[in-house]
C-alpha cells in the first residue's frame, strides 16, 4: 500500500469512529468515573489505544507535553490538569472530525479544572511532521499511533528532534514476536486495527536505539492477539533525549570514575556497546555515567570514584543480585521470553543469552527465574502454545544436565 493510500484508509476509519461515537483499539485502565468530572462524554466515548493512560503519571508541573495521535483529547485534557496552568499541552493528529471534537472540548474542560483559560492547543499534522519546534518538548506520550505509520524511523526522528534535551517520552503500540508477513502489511482493515503496521519488537527497539534514544526501556506489557501464528503485544516503553558529548577529550579527561554491575544478569552489554561484568568494577566516562544515573539503570549499578579497575566484589557482597533456578528437572510449557529494557544483550546464570526485542524458548525453571521481581522488568514472557502442555519433567540441556 502506497502512504497516501494508507493514510486515506486510516483517516476514514477514524473519521468514522468519531462521527458514531465508535472504539476503534480500546484502551484500559481509565479511571472513566473521575475523568468524566472535568472530560466532555464526546470525548471519552471515543477514547482509543492499547495501553493505560500513557506516561500521565511522570507528568511535572510546569511542563510542555505532547501527544501524538492526540483522538479527541482524552490524554491531552488529563496532561492539562497534571501539569496545571502553567504547563502546556499540544496535541498531534491527522482527523478532522477527531481535532474538532477536541477542540469543542477544550474551554469546557479548562473551566471544569478552574483554569483562566485552555492550556492546550491541537494542531493538525503527521507523525511523520510534527508540527512542533525543535527542543520544545518536555514529554512526549503516544498511544497505539505509531504502528499506524509507514515510516516509523521518520516518526522516532521527529520526536528526538521535538525534544528537549534531558526530555523523554513514553509510548504504548502494538508490535509483534515476528516480522510480520506481507500478506498482512497490506491488509487495510487490520492496519486500522492496530495490527498489521506492528513491527517486530527487534526492530521496534532498534529504530528507537537507532534515532539516539537511550535507557529504553518497559513499563508494561500485555497480550494483544494473534493472527496465524504472529502474536501481537501492547507494549509501553520509556526512553530519554540526552546531550552529546562534543568531540571525545583525553582518556585521561573522559574518565569519571568507576562503576559496577550489580546484577541479576550474570553481563550485560549496554547502549554504548559497553560490557558490564557483574562484580567487576570497570572505569567509566562521563557520557557512560551520565547514561548509568537515569533512573532505570541506577538500581542495578554501584559507583565509585577511588577504586582499582578490574577489582572484584567478593560473591557473597549483599549487594550483588543472583537468582539461580531450582535444582530439579524442568518442564517445556510453551513460554518464551523477550528482553525489553536497557541492554542491548545480557546473559543469565542459567547460560541463557538474550538479544533485545528477540524472544528464546524457555523450560519452567527459567520462567520463575524471570518472573521474579529482580527479572520481571527487563521482559515480556509469552505462551505460545495453543493448548495445554502436558509434558514431562526433562533434562533441557545437551549434555543431559537440567539447566
Amino acid at each position: 500500500m502506497s502512504d497516501d493510500f494508507l493514510s486515506k484508509s486510516v483517516m476514514e476509519l477514524y473519521a468514522h469512529a468519531a462521527r458514531n461515537g465508535e472504539q476503534v483499539c480500546v484502551p484500559d485502565g481509565y479511571d472513566m468515573e473521575f475523568l468524566a468530572t472535568y472530560i466532555p462524554q464526546s470525548v471519552l466515548q471515543i477514547a482509543m489505544g492499547c495501553g493505560v493512560p500513557v506516561g500521565l503519571g511522570t507528568v511535572r508541573l510546569g511542563e510542555t507535553i505532547l501527544d501524538v495521535g492526540s483522538g479527541g483529547g482524552i490524554d491531552c485534557f488529563e496532561a492539562s490538569r497534571l501539569t496545571g496552568k502553567d504547563g502546556l499541552v499540544i496535541g498531534v493528529d491527522m482527523t478532522d472530525e477527531m481535532l474538532e471534537i477536541a477542540r469543542n472540548s477544550a474551554a469546557t474542560v479548562a473551566t471544569n479544572l478552574g483554569y483562566p483559560q485552555s492550556n492546550v492547543e491541537f494542531r493538525k499534522g503527521r507523525a511523520e511532521k510534527l508540527p512542533v519546534d525543535d527542543q520544545t518538548i518536555d514529554l512526549i506520550i503516544s498511544n497505539c499511533v505509531i504502528n499506524l505509520a509507514q515510516d516509523k524511523q521518520r516518526v522516532f526522528q521527529e520526536m528526538y528532534r521535538a525534544l528537549k534535551i534531558g526530555g523523554r517520552f513514553t509510548i504504548s503500540d502494538v508490535v509483534a514476536d515476528t516480522s510480520v508477513p506481507n500478506y498482512l502489511l497490506n491488509d487495510q482493515e487490520r492496519w486500522g486495527a492496530c495490527l498489521s503496521g506492528a513491527m517486530y519488537t527487534r526492530d521496534y527497539l532498534r529504530t528507537i536505539r537507532g534515532t539516539g534514544f537511550v535507557g529504553v526501556h518497559q513499563i508494561g506489557v500485555a497480550p494483544w492477539g494473534m493472527i496465524d501464528g504472529v502474536h501481537f503485544s501492547a507494549l509501553t516503553v520509556t526512553g530519554y533525549k540526552v546531550a552529546v558529548p562534543p568531540s571525545k577529550p583525553s582518556n585521561e579527561e573522559q574518565f569519571s570514575g568507576y562503576a559496577v554491575l550489580k546484577g541479576p544478569f550474570k553481563w550485560v552489554i549496554d547502549e554504548y556497546d559497553q560490557t558490564f561484568v557483574r562484580g567487576l568494577w570497570r572505569s567509566i566516562d562521563q557520557k557512560t555515567l551520565d547514561l548509568l544515573h537515569l533512573d532505570p539503570f541506577r538500581p542495578w549499578f554501584l559507583f565509585s570514584k577511588d577504586v582499582v579497575s578490574g577489582k572484584m566484589l567478593n560473591d557473597d557482597d549483599p549487594e550483588l543480585l543472583r537468582i539461580i533456578p531450582e535444582d530439579k528437572p524442568c518442564v517445556w510449557q510453551g513460554h518464551f521470553a523477550t528482553m525489553t529494557s536497557l541492554f542491548e544483550r545480557a546473559e543469565d546464570d542459567d547460560h541463557h543469552q538474550f538479544e533485545s526485542g528477540v524472544p528464546i524458548e524457555i523450560c519452567s525453571k527459567t520462567n520463575a527465574v524471570l518472573a521474579t521481581p529482580q527479572y520481571a522488568s527487563f521482559f515480556h514472557i509469552l505462551n505460545r502454545s495453543q493448548q495445554s502442555v502436558s509434558g514431562e519433567a526433562v533434562s533441557c540441556s545437551p549434555n543431559g544436565e537440567c539447566c
